[in-house]
């Protein structure tokens, strides 16, 4: 018998998955597969390592929001831990998830696990640390770091976009230098980020020629521009409009990037604080494997 880790956060989203664990053992048992369950903690380093040494499974199911999905990626990878994952959304910003499709069918998800069908895709280094999505800085990276922990789990996603509104008035432009491939670029810019997929903060369609498995990432930097301008281009975001042919945004793909700045900065990884910049960001391609059934092509 095929045999899985389940590692899932109680406490992701709304809190209810855990009620959910009976039906997954289920699926996973039809298809002749025993799920072991882990229980995330504060830190989970070591008792997750030892878990799953102890487990001697073949693949491993990270149920949670971004940040559980960043943080069991980046032990993976630190302590060599060569296993396919599976990703079922239970957080309240779910967005690697969400651009590979994987939680629209969950019986064929399960089936993709069971039978062992995975997909390479790339992964960023910065410092580092790992990020699987995105590695952002400039205004509004500090949202989903400072967003109640009640409101997510009442309002969801549109805790983070009224807690976006509620900072425009403190918005203020940075010097950024940006290195990406060795071409250089200068510009004051409200923000950047450097994307895996095409859905960042739930939000669709950001990076549209996004690919996870192409060996590059896609910076997408919103320059300074007068309020009207800016609001217009929330609104395009939040549409799920493409960014790409916008005035006010510069897109580009590239494989490395050093991203400085004469200020402090603090960036933002998959969700979770990151280092302060220069950020000196590494695609690292097919990186890890994860379970995918096809729902969604990746060209």
């Amino acid at each position: 018998m095929k045999k899985v880790i389940l590692a899932y956060n109680p406490v992701s989203g709304n809190a209810s998955f855990k009620y959910k664990l009976d039906l997954m053992v289920e699926k996973f048992q039809e298809r002749d597969c025993m799920l072991l369950l882990y229980r995330t903690q504060k830190d989970n380093s070591k008792t997750f390592v030892d878990f799953v040494k102890s487990a001697a499974a073949e693949g491993i199911v990270i149920a949670g929001g971004d940040g559980t999905l960043h943080e069991i990626v980046n032990i993976m990878l630190r302590e060599k831990i060569d296993l396919p994952i599976g990703i079922l959304a239970s957080g309240t910003s779910n967005d690697f998830a969400s651009f590979l499709g994987v939680d629209e069918d969950l019986d064929r998800y399960v089936d993709a696990i069971a039978a062992g069908t995975t997909t390479p895709v790339d992964v960023g280094l910065v410092a580092g640390e790992y990020f699987i999505n995105v590695a952002s800085a400039g205004m509004l990276t500090s949202v989903a770091h400072e967003v109640d922990s009640k409101l997510k789990n009442a309002l969801g996603k549109m805790a983070y976009y009224l807690r976006g509104l509620g900072e425009l008035p403190k918005f203020r432009a940075l010097d950024l230098r940006i290195e990406a491939d060795g071409e250089v670029l200068e510009e004051k810019a409200f923000l950047f980020v450097v994307v895996n997929s095409g859905v960042v903060g739930s939000l669709k369609n950001v990076a549209v020629n996004a690919k996870v498995d192409d060996g590059k990432l896609d910076l997408l930097v919103v320059k300074q521009c007068n309020i009207p301008d800016l609001m217009s281009l929330l609104a395009e975001i939040i549409s799920g409009r493409s960014l790409s042919n916008t005035k006010n945004v510069i897109y580009l793909q590239a494989a490395n990037y050093v991203i400085s700045c004469d200020e402090e900065v603090e960036s933002d990884l998959d969700g979770e604080r990151g280092p302060k910049l220069p950020l000196e960001i590494e695609t690292l391609p097919g990186k890890m494997r994860v379970f995918y059934p096809g729902m969604r092509l990746l060209e």
